[in-house]
């Protein structure tokens, strides 16, 4: 499993840096992974610094910290 969250974590990274930021449901539609690995994926990013989260309405929306 972890091998999974860090795949889905480098496809969020590179889809935020294609893309600029980005909230939970247009990831969820772009990279075509589950729902629950991508949030264990953005918690992963979040707490290593590599992305902020913040709130969109009723979703989650993902901004890269550094490029």
């Amino acid at each position: 499993m972890i091998t999974e969250i860090g795949i889905s974590a480098g496809e969020i990274w590179n889809y935020l840096d294609k893309n600029g930021n980005a909230t939970l449901d247009q990831m969820t539609r772009a990279l075509k992974r589950p729902r629950e690995l991508l949030l264990m994926s953005l918690g992963w990013l979040a707490r290593e610094g590599h992305i902020s989260l913040g709130r969109a309405e009723e979703n989650f929306k993902a901004t890269l910290t550094h490029r």
